[in-house]
């Protein structure tokens, strides 16, 4: 990219958000997955969302984006808010757990898990669902729900959840699920997810895009 369009964007960047000298309102999401979550989460285009997939279990996660943070200060650029999105999966529960707790302790950083897969998140686009079931049923019914065989690292899938589903039904089955969990041991709560709780930020911004 040549000097001319980087300053271009920069500004355009800057008058989409009111914004004067350092660039502000930075998110970065850090995913458990290469492919599937990030594929999501680009599905917003949102120009101040940096997307990045890690490829490893929860723990690691975290200390990726620890990294990539540190890596971007240098540079001159500071997010407002990390988030650190992965599933319980196979995971041993203790790194799950911790990965929650750690982010809870660092300044501006976010957990968006999923018990057990972040499918998920994309069922509840079309049901209520409060029973533990396999992976591959969550498959079975998204596979339904779409009308088309589903794909894990589909690059439309952001969109064709909005056209198929009902991505505020989402918000309201996911916020009705943890609140059965009193008290809450994220590594046990199957099904549950915070995934909502990251939609909503990022929903805030495509408002003030668009």
């Amino acid at each position: 990219m040549n000097r001319a369009r980087r300053r271009r964007e920069t500004k355009d960047f800057r008058r989409k958000f009111g914004q004067r000298g350092q660039i502000k309102n930075l998110i970065l999401i850090v995913c458990e997955s290469k492919q599937t979550e990030p594929n999501y989460f680009r599905g917003f285009k949102l120009t101040n969302v940096d997307v990045d997939g890690a490829g490893a279990d929860p723990m690691t996660v975290v200390e990726r984006a620890k990294e990539i943070v540190l890596e971007q200060h240098k540079l001159g650029k500071n997010y407002d808010q990390i988030w650190c999105v992965f599933d319980r999966d196979e995971f041993p529960a203790e790194r799950f757990n911790n990965a929650i707790i750690t982010t809870r302790q660092l300044k501006n950083f976010h957990s968006a898990y999923s018990n057990e897969a972040f499918e998920l998140w994309y069922v509840l686009h079309f049901e209520y669902l409060n029973s533990g079931i396999m992976r591959q049923d969550y498959i079975k019914k998204l596979n339904e729900y779409l009308d088309c065989p589903y794909k894990k690292n589909d690059p439309t899938i952001y969109q064709l959840l909005l056209e198929k589903g009902d991505q505020q039904y989402a918000i309201r089955n996911a916020e009705r699920l943890l609140a059965c969990y009193s008290p809450s041991n994220p590594c046990e709560d199957n099904p549950s997810t915070t995934v909502h709780e990251l939609v909503k930020v990022l929903n805030q911004y495509k408002l003030k895009v668009h």
